[in-house]
């Protein structure tokens, strides 16, 4: 073998993917088309649960302290969600996609990892042993597993001739990044009666340090074929239509079209290649579900490929990939669904859509609603199944960041374990046989028992015998 594991794709997932990798002490290729990473924005906001995964793995800090990142608040289809409105202490951040993949880049060059830039994928064969890459130079590489993380054109997955049903992309709008200025240039969505929207969103910088900003222009005007060029006068026009003379565009860095397509492959894992990311779902970027989302694919998906190339991940443990993630993206491409149905995203103005969201405008006014609604949102209500154990609360669910006197339960993440709260030292014998995968944490923490996965979900909590979810997540006992 070249490496133990190959991924195809140096974004966000995949360079999130490389980093749990390389934490779960495996052999890394990370391998990208294009000769150098782009220093367009994308994606930008960075939700709550992801900046909880940053923190067990102890990136979040210097993640933050890349520049200014404002804390903001969450909208379901342009509804605001308030700051605070559910049980995290992390808020949303502003933080460009840009920004995540130059940090990530530099993280992992400090442990040796470096992107293969201009390596294009041509090929793949996979057998019972192993993957065989080809590249479009001629090269070849040999692994044991190859995660594809190389976008919505995924290469790995027309190679793979993998399902991709959904829905085609019936409209679209403008998204583009810009330079304003007016004294309302941090407004969220805004509505016209004839059916043009705006919507407004910090993002960073601009190399030269000026305040950019994320605009997306939807209506009539803006329904036009992908291919068709964004021009500086329809984002001008559109501003205008919008919001007359109260902001005016200063500078425009970068524009597209976006369409409301929405796919979900019907299998993430072929045999030993697995998809991750835009290889595995696309929708509407709404709600900064999309990067987000991807990134929550690797951390679920990285130790467990290190289980398997260490050779103690259980006989199905590869499988729960598909079983959790499938589920969760599921859930987010209806999520962004409702929002596109609720926002008028094609600016119709159909009354029947006007009128079901001034209902649920209302509802959103309740706090039980806006508490469902932000932990949707934030990347917080996903649960996974975990057999036999499902009765308590807490299991399935992110582990709650505990001060546990010495260390907070992120911290104690950080060594790629999984952690074993014992605050009774009533499982000291029973979980030394794991101790090299499971870091138990005995008396003093001030909380009930838990097990905890590497990617910092609850796997058995409460009453009862450990030994069974100890067994299920982390093997045979040594």
């Amino acid at each position: 073998m070249d490496t133990d594991v190959l991924v195809v794709g140096a974004g966000p997932t995949g360079l999130t993917l490389a980093n749990e990798l390389l934490l779960a002490g495996v052999s890394t290729v990370l391998a990208d088309r294009l000769p150098q990473r782009s220093d367009l924005s994308r994606a930008g906001g960075v939700q709550p649960r992801t900046l909880e995964a940053l923190d067990q793995r102890g990136l979040l800090e210097p993640l933050l302290a890349t520049g200014e990142h404002p804390a903001g608040s969450g909208h379901f289809a342009g509804i605001p969600l308030p700051l605070g409105s559910d049980r995290h202490r992390l808020p949303w951040r502003s933080v460009p996609q840009v920004v995540i993949e130059g940090f990530f880049e530099q993280h992992l060059a400090a442990q040796g990892l470096r992107a293969r830039r201009d390596h294009e994928l041509a090929g793949l064969a996979q057998d019972d042993d192993g993957v065989t890459a080809a590249f479009a130079d001629g090269a070849a590489l040999r692994c044991r597993y190859l995660v594809a993380a190389d976008g919505a054109h995924s290469t790995v997955r027309s190679l793979l001739g993998a399902a991709f049903p959904g829905q085609a992309g019936t409209s679209t709008v403008v998204a583009a990044d810009v330079r304003l200025d007016g004294a309302e240039a941090s407004l969220s969505h805004t509505w016209k009666e004839d059916g043009h929207w705006a919507a407004l969103f910090p993002l960073g910088s601009d190399p030269q340090g000026r305040p950019l900003r994320r605009l997306v222009l939807g209506g009539p005007d803006h329904a036009l074929p992908r291919e068709v060029p964004v021009t500086e006068d329809e984002v001008r026009r559109g501003l205008d239509t919008v919001f007359g003379t109260r902001i005016r565009l200063l500078g425009l860095r970068y524009a597209r079209r976006i369409t409301n397509a929405s796919r979900q492959v019907e299998e993430y894992r072929h045999g030993r290649v697995f998809l991750a990311g835009d290889a595995a779902h696309v929708h509407l970027p709404l709600g900064a579900q999309g990067m987000n989302t991807g990134m929550q694919d690797a951390l679920n998906l990285g130790w467990k490929l290190g289980a398997a190339v260490h050779g103690w991940a259980p006989k199905d443990l590869l499988d729960t990939y598909h079983a959790e993630r499938h589920p969760a993206g599921d859930a987010v491409l209806r999520n962004v669904r409702a929002q596109s149905l609720l926002m008028d995203w094609a600016g119709t103005r159909d009354p029947e859509v006007l009128a079901a969201r001034e209902i649920f405008t209302d509802l959103a006014g309740l706090p039980e609603v806006q508490h469902r609604l932000a932990s949707l949102m934030s990347g917080m209500a996903v649960r996974y199944p975990m057999p036999g154990t499902e009765d308590h609360p807490l299991v399935g669910s992110p582990a709650p960041d505990l001060d546990l006197g010495p260390a907070r339960v992120h911290e104690l993440l950080r060594s790629g374990h999984g952690v074993l709260l014992d605050p009774a030292d009533a499982f000291a014998q029973t979980a030394a046989p794991w101790s090299a995968r499971v870091d138990r944490v005995g008396e003093g923490a001030a909380t009930e028992p838990m097990l905890i996965r590497p990617d910092g979900y609850v796997c058995w909590a409460g009453a009862g015998d450990p030994v069974p979810a100890l067994g299920r997540w982390f093997g045979e006992p040594r």
